[in-house]
């Protein structure tokens, strides 16, 4: 993640603890996609998720009390209770930092909330990743309860494009209704908006959106070409238009700052954007840009397989969310921590070496300490010819010094 807000403006956020600690003392922050099923048809969605519920066709309404959606049944390869339970002490003993429930929909999991309990009370700061659309009052006040930290709510711009990007009618004014339910429950709650060339222009939109709602964190994320978003190659943002979505992000939240909108703005996904970040504060004589430079370097770059990993609905372990194509090995066979401190494993082995593996362009950037490129494995067979920076770079020679 790159803290535009930290490094561009200078704001502290919550998880600097984390991103700047120098001695790395902590374990991986963990994505646990707890199911595959989910309610709307996502074009973009890194997991393939099937529309268990409903069709995409079926309009949704805003949630309500008492109104239950139905809920996962648990398919043959899930996790049940018991294994995601022993999955939890396991996640605490490699010191996550930070358990992060995904999908799939996280909240269509029938047991999430005695999953939660259980995380709480092993002391684990548990969070959400959700399209919004479950979350009623209750539901909210239960998560509350439950000490969840922080629910991250996508959107994928205005009422009608995202509608018609999810698959599902009416998903828009559900989200936005899980929004506020959040808040009236006491929880922090932050929007996700992914970046592809259909809803590029829409970024001012997040801003608007996140202020007349009242939330006050946002992460953008660069488009990840896996799951059903492998057929989304003509959404696939160009670099002239990544460089003018930063611009943008960059200007909006220097003036969400200065207006005392905003505690956080993140780009997830593109290790290229502290570079260019620096690039362009070069350019302005930024004088935050020795100080921004050095807190990226001990941030340290792409951290995939190092400080980030990922459990799967069926237990296995990748090197982050958006690898479905590499399992490291599955905790019903071995332990997390067993399976994350394999030193002979060869994916981690690169991805923990990036120095001696990394692309041959990223080896002569002069950012590379900083950035460590998006090396990432895109093939069904462990040959370099699929190690690939996704997404690409998209900085000039110039730029990166070569």
């Amino acid at each position: 993640m790159i803290n535009v807000s930290k490094l561009w403006c200078g704001l502290a956020g919550e998880s600097d603890d984390l991103r700047y600690e120098q001695s790395k003392s902590h374990g991986p922050v963990v994505v646990y996609n707890c199911t595959e099923s989910c309610n709307l048809r996502c074009l973009h969605c890194y997991s393939s998720s099937p529309a268990h519920i409903g069709g995409p066709h079926l309009e949704v309404s805003p949630p309500q009390p008492g109104r239950e959606p139905k809920l996962d049944t648990c398919g043959s390869d899930q996790l049940t209770t018991a294994q995601a339970k022993r999955l939890l002490p396991q996640l605490a003993e490699a010191n996550c930092p930070v358990l992060l429930f995904s999908g799939g929909e996280p909240l269509l999991r029938k047991d999430l909330f005695e999953l939660l309990a259980e995380a709480k009370r092993l002391g684990l700061r548990t969070v959400i990743s959700t399209n919004g659309t479950l979350i009623d009052s209750a539901t909210a006040e239960k998560l509350a309860e439950l000490g969840v930290h922080y629910v991250g709510i996508s959107l994928d711009g205005e009422e009608k494009f995202h509608d018609k990007f999810r698959q599902i009618q009416g998903c828009f004014k559900a989200a936005v209704a899980g929004i506020e339910n959040c808040k009236k429950a006491g929880i922090k709650t932050g929007l996700r908006f992914t970046i592809t060339k259909a809803n590029a222009e829409q970024v001012p939109f997040v801003f608007d959106i996140a202020a007349s709602t009242g939330v006050r964190r946002i992460c953008f994320y660069h488009l990840i070409r896996m799951g059903r978003a492998k057929a989304l190659d003509e959404q696939v943002v160009r670099p002239e238009q990544t460089r003018h979505v930063l611009d943008v992000i960059i200007e909006r939240t220097d003036d969400s700052v200065s207006k005392g909108l905003i505690d956080e703005v993140l780009t997830v996904g593109n290790h290229a954007d502290g570079p260019y970040l620096l690039v362009r504060m070069q350019n302005q004589k930024n004088q935050a840009f020795q100080k921004a430079r050095e807190l990226l370097l001990v941030h340290g770059g792409n951290k995939v397989g190092e400080n980030i990993g990922c459990v799967s609905w069926n237990g296995s372990v990748y090197a982050d969310q958006f690898w479905r194509n590499y399992s490291l090995g599955n905790i019903k066979e071995k332990t997390f921590k067993q399976i994350w401190e394999d030193s002979t494993e060869p994916v981690l082995s690169k991805l923990r070496n990036k120095s001696e593996f990394a692309d041959a362009r990223c080896l002569r950037c002069k950012w590379f300490d900083l950035c460590k490129g998006n090396f990432r494995f895109l093939g069904t067979e462990a040959d370099d010819e699929y190690w690939l920076n996704e997404p690409a770079c998209y900085l000039t020679d110039e730029e990166i010094g070569i």
